[in-house]
């Protein structure tokens, strides 16, 4: 996977501190307002545009987004004050391939974030497990939305659970990482990793017959209120889910101190925490979308962090787990992350990757 380093001032390899904020409070961005002795020519600016992929669940992302802006800053409510802005990426635009094979997690975020950088669009929106771990240069991500249930949904039209399906059924899924650990649990099924396409396209694939089952992150079907299409609903300990899913992450450029204002004021600290935790375990292990990996931290029940880990060989056949408890802080949970990833490359070898 290519990575961009940080180049300028004090953001975290990460992308997820908050180092450029200058005041608590957000500041109002001048627009031009309409009024009826305008002239024709004369138009109203938004004052946030808010950039995103086009699929059912990005732009109910984006306005979720929208609406928390709203909700928070009064003077966004005013019709025309944030505009949402679709822009087609490279994983949208090629279906036909695994992701791994057209290069892997940033498709998905590269021409957003490129926008962005050239002042098109003032924040975007993102799938937080679509962002690399390095974000581009004069970029930042201060503001992760409240996680969604990170748990992935079995859906099938004959069949109630994994453990149900008839030896030889065939499971559709882009995801290296629930492949891997479907085979592992199931080695008599059969997987059809490319099976691409937004959770509409999916369903009709599934109901057409091409495939006996699948699975989708059940934080997906809730944002697009398809949660009766659920078969059953799988548990951490059968399905450990991916880095960051569930959350939303928001970015805006480094030299806009409105904006990462305005995104101070929406960030859930808990989130971003636990992303913050997760994707240093994925960086530490230099995740791609050819590696299986999984990673999961929460809050238990004492107020701590518990973080799961899991590395798996392609084919299901060597998995890999660990984990580690500590205090819901950030340097805490920054090395819970790394101290696993370095365990799990150490315990893997070289060329685990590779079976």
């Amino acid at each position: 996977m290519e990575t961009i380093a940080f180049k300028t001032g004090s953001a975290s390899v990460l992308g997820l501190s908050l180092p450029y904020l200058k005041s608590s409070a957000p500041k109002r961005v001048s627009k031009i307002i309409i009024t009826k002795a305008s002239v024709a020519a004369q138009t109203k600016t938004a004052v946030i545009r808010i950039g995103t992929r086009g699929s059912p669940l990005a732009l109910a992302q984006a306005h979720e987004t929208r609406d928390k802006l709203i909700t928070s800053h009064a003077e966004l409510a005013e019709e025309g004050a944030i505009q949402i802005v679709i822009i087609k990426t490279t994983g949208d635009k090629i279906l036909s391939q695994p992701l791994a094979d057209i290069g892997g997690k940033g498709l998905f975020t590269k021409e957003i974030d490129e926008a962005l950088i050239n002042g098109d669009i003032d924040i975007a929106v993102h799938s937080m497990k679509d962002v690399p771990t390095y974000l581009p240069e004069k970029t930042i991500l201060p503001c992760n939305l409240p996680r969604e249930d990170v748990r992935d949904a079995f859906i099938s039209v004959s069949s109630g659970s994994l453990a149900d399906l008839p030896s030889g059924s065939t499971v559709g899924t882009a995801s290296l990482r629930r492949k891997s650990q479907i085979l592992h649990r199931y080695p008599s099924l059969h997987v059809l990793e490319n099976f691409r396409g937004n959770v509409q396209t999916r369903l009709k694939k599934l109901n057409e017959g091409v495939v006996q089952a699948t699975l989708l992150a059940l934080a997906g079907l809730k944002r697009l209120s398809m949660t009766e299409n659920v078969s059953s609903i799988l548990s951490i300990d059968d399905m450990l889910p991916a880095v960051a899913q569930g959350a939303i992450g928001i970015a805006c450029r480094t030299d806009d101190d409105h904006m990462a204002n305005y995104l101070a004021s929406l960030n859930h600290e808990e989130t971003r925490l636990a992303v913050v935790c997760e994707r240093a375990f994925l960086e530490t292990l230099d995740g791609s979308c050819r590696t299986p990996i999984a990673g999961y931290a929460c809050r238990d029940e004492d107020g701590n962090c518990l973080f799961r880990g899991l590395v798996a060989s392609p084919d299901g056949s060597r998995v890999l787990e660990t984990s580690r408890k500590g205090s819901y802080t950030l340097d805490d949970m920054l090395l819970m992350g790394k101290d696993a990833g370095k365990e799990l490359l150490a315990r893997a070898g070289p060329g685990f990757f590779d079976s």
